[in-house]
């Protein structure tokens, strides 16, 4: 194995199927360490029972990579140790940047606009008079075929409602008398002493 251009991101390992017996006893802890021990005395351990998991910290990634090598795949407590390389990854700066200025007004204005800012006026609305011409146009009981259809869409008919039924329904329901309505009458008070 050629290790000239070796790394530190590789100065750890991770071992899984570990027996649990390794997270609750001491002495199959010690027995654990005393196997990585042996390829560096600096090594740390980190455990994470919940996950089964155990991080081994060397000093150097010449020693971690004998490790793998020599214990990969080999059996301890009638389990077999699987270890693998740590990843490691590096963003840069830990923190995260805060969104660009324009998109911080759109998440939350400040209590004054920025430096330069205009409220944009409101365009004035276009009337098409070639639509009011053709509503204009419509009679009642007629239907008018807006689009037509193709193989792909459907058309768009208007039909036109017969306003004089409408309103003489309304006529009628003004003429009629509104009930009068009878005033309830209130209970005998009897006091209770």
């Amino acid at each position: 194995m050629h290790f000239r251009n070796f790394d530190y991101i590789f100065g750890s390992l991770i071992a899984c199927a570990v027996d649990s017996s390794v997270f609750s006893q001491p002495e199959t802890r010690t027995r654990f360490e005393a196997l990585f021990r042996t390829y560096d005395k600096d090594v740390t351990f980190q455990y994470f029972k919940s996950f089964k998991r155990i991080r081994i910290n060397f000093s150097n990634p010449l020693s971690a990579a004998d490790a793998k090598i020599r214990l990969h795949k080999t059996e301890f407590l009638g389990k077999e140790l699987k270890l693998y390389f740590a990843q490691t990854l590096h963003i840069g700066n830990p923190h995260l940047a805060p969104p660009d200025p324009e998109k911080q007004f759109l998440i939350s204005p400040p209590a004054s606009p920025p430096v330069g800012w205009k409220q944009a006026d409101d365009a004035t609305p276009v009337i098409n008079y070639d639509l009011l011409y053709a509503i204009s146009k419509l009679g009642p009981g007629e239907k008018y075929e807006l689009h037509a259809a193709t193989d792909s869409t459907p058309s768009v008919v208007v039909h036109v409602c017969d306003s004089d039924e409408e309103e003489e329904e309304e006529e009628d329901a003004a003429k009629k008398p509104k009930p009068k309505i009878i005033q309830t009458r209130r209970p005998d008070y009897a006091p209770s002493y």
